[in-house]
């Protein structure tokens, strides 16, 4: 699957990586929001899509935040 390979890439990336790849997403996103406002958006699939990728990274973050706390 695709979802579980993504997953086990973002785990092992460094947590510089991993910001740094939340901020590239969240301007991809912004990008999106911006070509579906001036109606250039051909595929509105995207846009969830880059928003599901943004949860996943922040997930491996807040995974790693609260591992760092119980140990």
């Amino acid at each position: 699957m695709k979802t579980k390979d993504e997953m086990k890439a973002l785990q092992a990336k460094t947590l510089a990586e991993l910001n740094t790849d939340l901020n590239d997403r969240k301007s991809e996103l912004f990008n999106l929001r911006f070509q579906k406002a001036t109606g250039q958006l051909e595929n509105t699939a995207a846009i969830r899509e880059c928003k599901k990728s943004i949860a996943r990274v922040k997930t491996v973050i807040r995974q790693r935040e609260l591992a760092g706390k119980n140990a």
